[in-house]
């Protein structure tokens, strides 16, 4: 069935129009990279640790971003998250889990000493109502599929019970106090003592994400890495 619809609609790079894939090699090269940052105060960091001086109780304690959020990653995302094409999900994984495998990243090593023991991957909900209009949620597509490749567990640890306005048509001030209850932990996970690695597509003010951090941490979890496809 699949090779007949890429007979009948045959995958176009997003960022060339090249037929064949999703992301050509020469545009996968073409990702543009930025310094990581500390998710607290936004300037540089080691690996993209938050800085001894930044850190909170129940603050981030991490971020990592694979590229800068313009063509073709930006292309890519509003696809994802628009065109409804699922299958994007695994290729960003793909291209992710390639660039830590020939860069490393700080995150990376911390997996990998701690064997991936207690290391959980959560993605950000949507509400219910979203997640039923667009048929499937765009950060669970990308951490079930960096989960097989990472051989880590998935919990939807996170629920959504708010149901915000869009954050991208807010300033900074308005997305905090958008986004302050919407989120609660699923009962049904246990996640205490674990690391998390919190999953969505991209970071823009992080309000989302250090809500999501808040709620975590103060759920048990011990440390909290955020992961995005763009910054």
């Amino acid at each position: 069935m699949r090779s007949i619809l890429d007979l009948l609609f045959p995958k176009k790079c997003i960022g060339c129009s090249k037929i064949g894939n999703y992301f050509c090699l020469s545009c996968i090269a073409n990702i543009k990279q930025t310094e990581l940052v500390c998710p607290f105060c936004e300037r540089l960091s080691l690996g993209g640790m938050t800085h001894p001086i930044c850190r909170r109780k129940y603050g981030l304690d991490g971020l990592w971003s694979l590229g800068i959020y313009e063509k073709p990653l930006k292309n890519a995302i509003q696809k994802l998250k628009y065109k409804w094409i699922e299958d994007l999900a695994k290729v960003l994984a793909d291209i992710t889990i390639e660039y830590w495998a020939k860069k490393g990243t700080f995150l990376l090593d911390k997996i990998k000493k701690d064997q991936g023991k207690n290391w959980i991957l959560v993605p950000v909900p949507l509400h219910k109502k979203r997640q039923n209009w667009r048929g499937f949620n765009q950060a669970e597509q990308l951490a079930c599929n960096l989960g097989q490749k990472l051989d880590l567990q998935m919990e939807n640890a996170l629920i959504r019970v708010k149901n915000t306005k869009p954050q991208v048509s807010l300033d900074a001030y308005s997305r905090k106090q958008n986004i302050k209850g919407a989120f609660i932990l699923n009962s049904k996970c246990q996640i205490q003592n674990s690391n998390v690695i919190l999953v969505d597509d991209v970071w823009t003010t992080g309000s989302t994400l250090k809500e999501c951090g808040y709620i975590l941490k103060r759920g048990g979890v011990k440390s909290v890495w955020v992961l995005t496809i763009a910054r």
